[in-house]
């Protein structure tokens, strides 16, 4: 797909346009995402919907971060992370550079968000999410990756610029389920996971949102 054709998506909407145009890297991008606030509602928003709202989560900022970079000439490409069920579950924009893997996150943790391009495989992106992906109980919870999930002929729902009254939750949540994931180690050795320390735990919670935070309750 062309630069020009990534960029026609928004073509009634110039000031949008301008203000997609002005982010030309992958970490110009992450830069948004880092100076907005943490999304504790309901909805997930489209990309539009992040960047009117100012705010997201992971799920929706995967979202704008795919748009994003879709604008400046990348695939718009998501990979779910999935938890051992006590912890949420993250969802990155991925990006290839010079035959390596890169990825755009907005996250409640410090240590869950971007990544330079150096990684060979996927494999080796979701792995170097492993040592942050811990919950308030210092639990080790991240469990396995998916194969990306390609957004660019996915029109239902309009994940690029439906209002941001509305969630475009499902069934992208329902595609990302559905797509292949890949245990990152076996049981037995997920049985030997020790807990992190504490030091650990107050580095990855610097500005934590607490509504947003997964409980067991929840």
């Amino acid at each position: 797909m062309s630069q020009k054709k990534n960029q026609s998506q928004w073509d009634d909407k110039p000031q949008i346009k301008k203000f997609l145009s002005r982010m030309k890297t992958p970490h110009e991008v992450q830069g948004f995402l880092d100076s907005i606030p943490y999304n504790t509602d309901d909805l997930t928003r489209s990309a539009l919907g992040v960047m009117e709202s100012k705010k997201a989560h992971c799920f929706d900022g995967a979202l704008f971060a795919a748009a994003a970079l879709e604008f400046h000439g990348y695939p718009p490409l998501l990979m779910d992370l999935r938890s051992n069920g006590n912890d949420d579950d993250h969802v990155l924009a991925v990006f290839k550079t010079h035959g390596h893997f890169g990825a755009v996150a907005k996250s409640n943790f410090v240590g869950l968000r971007f990544r330079e391009p150096i990684y060979r495989t996927l494999r080796e992106l979701a792995l170097s999410y492993f040592n942050s992906y811990i919950n308030l109980e210092k639990e080790r919870t991240l469990l396995e990756y998916s194969a990306l999930i390609n957004l660019t002929r996915c029109q239902e729902p309009d994940w690029r610029c439906a209002s941001p009254t509305i969630s475009v939750y499902d069934p992208l949540a329902d595609r990302l389920d559905r797509a292949k994931h890949y245990r990152l180690f076996s049981k037995k050795i997920e049985r030997l996971l020790q807990l992190a320390d504490d030091r650990l735990l107050r580095g990855e919670t610097v500005g934590l949102n607490k509504a947003g935070a997964f409980t067991s309750s929840a």
